[in-house]
């Protein structure tokens, strides 16, 4: 307000709003640390029972997977493999058993050529 020159007026309005949005800055910065700094702490903590539970949740799935692929490959009847399919809940039990029945299809394929008289069903 002392000085007559708007050019110089319009500087000083800048920097006194530059100066009040860094302090607003800090503040929400130092609200934010003190917020959650104690979750971060219980996180943490958290993170490593779940990763450890979800490590030893991974082996027993990745055994599980084993034995039941050691299984499909005693099987070669697409029928039974389909009812295990329907009775198979997990996604990666499911893949197994699908990659199984392609194969078996694909053996029952190769070990019969279709004539050229008959017709192929898919």
């Amino acid at each position: 307000e002392v000085t007559l020159d708007l050019a110089e007026r319009r500087r000083i309005r800048s920097a006194i709003r530059e100066l009040q949005r860094q302090e607003l800055e800090r503040d929400e910065e130092a609200l934010a640390s003190k917020r959650f700094r104690s979750e971060r702490g219980s996180h943490r903590q958290d993170n490593k029972e779940n990763w450890l539970r979800s490590q030893q949740l991974e082996e027993e799935q990745q055994k599980a997977l084993a034995s039941l692929s050691r299984q499909l490959e005693s099987i070669s009847d697409v029928e039974e493999l389909t009812k295990l399919l329907r009775g198979a809940s997990e996604y990666e039990e499911r893949k197994l058993i699908r990659a199984a029945i392609r194969k078996l299809r694909a053996e029952e394929i190769e070990g019969r050529e279709p004539a050229a008289s008959q017709p192929v069903l898919w």
